[in-house]
């Protein structure tokens, strides 16, 4: 199997100023017991996400959520900084921490 075929369809390579010119960033939710919570909870955290999402327009874009135990962690492209935050208060979703993505690798890089 060629490395390639492991990329990540949706997040890929992306570096910041390569054509990339909005900002990607990963934010982490402090969500106690997050991870034990049913199919519908996250159906409907997953809406209400959406739906916020969707009345701020579309400069703001939810890419996808990785869950653990009492995290979420969630990579989302918008403008800015201040964009998620109000995304977050806008939900009432936990953003506790919020980094800017200079540029992610994936197992191709090492073929560079």
């Amino acid at each position: 199997m060629r490395q390639e075929a492991l990329r990540h369809p949706t997040l890929g390579l992306y570096s910041r100023g390569e054509g990339n010119d909005m900002p990607k960033y990963v934010i982490e939710r402090d969500i106690p017991g997050i991870g034990s919570v049913s199919k519908a909870d996250l159906v409907a955290i997953s809406q209400k996400s959406c739906g916020v999402l969707n009345s701020m327009g579309p400069k703001i874009q939810w890419v996808e959520s990785f869950v653990t135990g009492d995290k979420i962690y969630c990579i989302y492209i918008a403008p800015s900084e201040a964009e998620i935050r109000e995304h977050a208060a806008k939900g009432g979703f936990p953003a506790n921490r919020i980094s800017e993505v200079n540029t992610t690798i994936d197992p191709t890089t090492a073929e560079a």
